[in-house]
């Protein structure tokens, strides 16, 4: 944990951290608050998830551009660009929605949302590689920025929920949209998001590698995480349906995400203080896998009890998140080691098209699935898809195994994120 501190006392790296936090909140609240939000106006959480999923469609083609984007004209040109437009048209869905405005109209405003999203969670990545020199700080940094997102991930939606307890459903929207422009200019005025260099191809000025994902291992990365994404989505669900249909009470909604939000940044922080003597790549099934089980015991309580007690259920939310944000470290960094270093921005904006369109896809699956069967048939709709990736993630070792070991020299990060195993097989 002191290395957690001392990081954070370091107002270089306190400062773009504080903002990338901030501007990220959005990323959970967005799509959440938007299907409420269409759901309290249109009275379909049908209707709700094709809005939302413009946005996570929209987002998909525009993330690795804006990424690309970053590698070659700077992080405050896109990222402050990119956070104003998007909060100015998030703010201009919610105004629409509660006036009237027809789906049609909806659905192109929450496609601008999408398309105009800015990148800050590889922006931010690029950052900690300008300020923070030495190795064991940055991987430190790194876990500490993957245990943010899934603190933002459960938290965003937490604090929605706490403004839907005082406001009605376009005051949470509204704010979301202050704090994405906000944040976002923030950061793309902090000192890090300035200094921050494209990266050169290995062979040096004059060349340029492909795709990220034609980079061997990434795209796998990429679709594994895309399913825990998926499950991402439909938990959110399940838990705000969890409390207004099992336990009675939309305000206890808070209550359940403190709980698994709690889970996650303890198994987090654990597992990035550790220096683990395995290759990461071989921890991320685990992660996955436990992940899908207390997701499992969520719908296997709802399902058999129907009406089980909170007592019972904090426990079990305690115990789900305790497995999401090593997972999320695993796959940052699996991006990392594997992407061509000319286009790293570009190899972690595919990564956050796939936390993002997963996750909206996740919670317009997880909206139907309620409106079919109630929460506990879709904690087992979560369950699944992230089981699958899990599965995924097993099968697909020897690839990420041989990518790793063909990867030409200098390919990789200047400092790779790197386990003792790693370093010792060399």
């Amino acid at each position: 944990m002191s290395r957690y501190f001392h990081i954070l006392r370091r107002r270089a790296a306190l400062l773009p951290f504080a903002a990338a936090v901030v501007a990220r909140l959005p990323i959970a609240m967005g799509p959440l608050g938007v299907v409420l939000l269409v759901q309290s106006v249109r009275d379909s959480y049908a209707v709700a998830g094709i809005v939302t999923a413009a946005w996570a469609l929209a987002s998909s083609v525009a993330t690795p551009l804006l990424g690309r984007g970053l590698d070659r004209f700077g992080q405050p040109l896109v990222i402050g660009t990119t956070a104003v437009a998007s909060g100015t048209l998030l703010a201009a869905f919610a105004l629409a929605a509660v006036n009237g405005a027809s789906d049609a109209v909806l659905l192109v405003l929450s496609a601008g949302v999408g398309l105009t999203f800015p990148p800050v969670g590889p922006a931010m990545r690029a950052a900690c590689r300008v300020v923070l020199t030495d190795d064991a700080d940055r991987r430190a940094a790194y876990a500490l920025d993957a245990v943010a997102v899934e603190t933002i991930f459960v938290g965003g939606p937490l604090l929605l929920s706490l403004l839907l307890v005082v406001a009605p459903p376009v005051v949470p929207l509204l704010v979301t949209a202050v704090l994405l422009a906000g944040g976002g200019a923030a950061y793309a005025f902090t000192a890090a998001a300035r200094a921050v260099r494209p990266e050169e191809h290995h062979r040096g000025p004059g060349h340029r590698s492909a795709s990220p994902l034609r980079s061997r291992g990434v795209l796998a990365v990429v679709l594994v995480t895309t399913g825990l994404a998926v499950g991402f989505g439909q938990a959110d669900v399940s838990i705000a349906a969890t409390a207004r249909e099992v336990l009675g009470s939309q305000a206890k909604v808070g209550l359940l995400f403190t709980f698994i939000a709690g889970g996650s940044a303890i198994g987090g922080l654990w597992y990035g203080a550790r220096l683990w003597r395995r290759p990461e790549r071989t921890r991320y099934p685990f992660t996955l896998a436990g992940f899908a089980t207390g997701l499992g015991l969520m719908a296997l309580l709802i399902l058999r009890l129907d009406a089980p007690p909170l007592v019972a259920i904090l426990p079990v939310m305690f115990l789900t998140g305790v497995c999401i944000a090593p997972g999320l470290i695993i796959a940052q960094n699996l991006v990392d080691h594997l992407a061509p270093r000319d286009r790293l921005s570009e190899a972690q904006a595919w990564l956050n098209t796939a936390f993002t369109t997963g996750g909206a896809a996740g919670t317009a699956i997880g909206g139907l699935l309620v409106d079919l069967g109630g929460p506990g048939v879709s904690f087992l709709g979560a369950c699944a898809a992230v089981g699958c990736a899990a599965l995924a993630a097993a099968a697909v070792q020897p690839r990420w195994r041989t990518a790793s070991d063909h990867l030409p020299p200098g390919a990789t990060l200047a400092a790779p994120v790197t386990t003792r195993a790693d370093e010792e097989s060399r």
